[in-house]
């Protein structure tokens, strides 16, 4: 009897677990990884062994900002991603809200544990979740790309702190990283909108796929490319792996123009989230060959 008993409550943490997990599912490839990465290159004190650190702060905020955008239309989720937890039937919408608001302190708290810069990119998120969801910050094409970028720079801000020692702060590198990556993403990020164009336009948000659908990706071309470029120069990388890391990047740009089917769509999304991943190796190729 005991024994059934141990197993229906492991199997019901189980699924819990589980269900917290979906929420962040689909922004691991394209903003657990690649910002995790981030925090280990502009962290002033290497230490692969933080890299759980900043995984686990960048995850929790995460979550808080995925709960409480899932909330906002449920009927979209159930056409476009009826894999969620909430249109898959795994939590109600309210359950959901409770959880969300739940985990605001969670994070203030964990974040206080790192220090003042940690707790201070944790409540400038809250504040700029709040803004993209509840305000309806997403719903515009610029403004949801400045607000993306803002929320991105807090979570490669946290994260880099957390993959410091504790109480750490960021240098003039660290922040001039974190600067560029927030500009690089802010005119870049519809990249991840192409995929999404259909239901975008059904459900009546405004992108810049949708609104300058041509001009969109015509500008994929020529920023990816340039941006490869540019950070090249700025982190001093090597003649060859700038010339690698600009035809990559030309390569990426170049694909959304000449293939706009759904299906290549989610494909250069996936060669744009390398792209940027490997944006995101730069300051680290800085500190080992010319940081003191």
């Amino acid at each position: 009897m005991f024994s059934q008993a141990f197993l229906v409550r492991a199997d019901s943490i189980a699924h819990h677990l589980e269900t917290v997990f979906l929420f962040t599912k689909n922004d691991i490839r394209t903003t657990l990884i690649p910002v995790t990465i981030f925090a280990l290159s502009a962290a002033p004190k290497h230490d692969p062994t933080r890299a759980w650190h900043a995984a686990l702060w960048i995850w929790f905020h995460l979550l808080q900002f995925n709960i409480a955008n899932q909330i906002q239309d449920p009927e979209e989720d159930r056409k476009n991603k009826p894999s969620r937890p909430i249109p898959a039937g795994r939590i109600s919408v309210d359950s959901a809200a409770d959880m969300r608001w739940v985990t605001l302190p969670i994070c203030l708290m964990l974040s206080l544990w790192y220090g003042t810069q940690a707790l201070l990119a944790s409540t400038v998120f809250a504040a700029f979740t709040i803004w993209y969801n509840d305000l309806q910050g997403d719903k515009m094409g610029l403004s949801k790309n400045v607000l993306t970028a803002i929320l991105g720079a807090c979570l490669e801000l946290g994260g880099t702190v957390a993959a410091g020692p504790r109480n750490s702060s960021i240098d003039r590198v660290g922040a001039l990283a974190i600067a560029l990556s927030s500009t690089v993403f802010a005119t870049t990020l519809h990249a991840q909108d192409f995929k999404d164009e259909e239901g975008d336009r059904l459900t009546g948000r405004r992108t810049l796929p949708t609104i300058f659908p041509k001009a969109a990706r015509f500008s994929m071309m020529i920023c990816i490319p340039l941006w490869s470029y540019g950070l090249s120069c700025v982190w001093k990388i090597d003649t060859l792996s700038t010339a690698a890391f600009v035809v990559y990047g030309a390569f990426v740009g170049v694909r959304f123009v000449m293939y706009d089917t759904f299906g290549a769509d989610k494909q250069s999304c996936k060669y744009y989230s390398l792209w940027y991943s490997l944006g995101h190796l730069l300051p680290g190729y800085w500190r080992f060959f010319y940081g003191a």
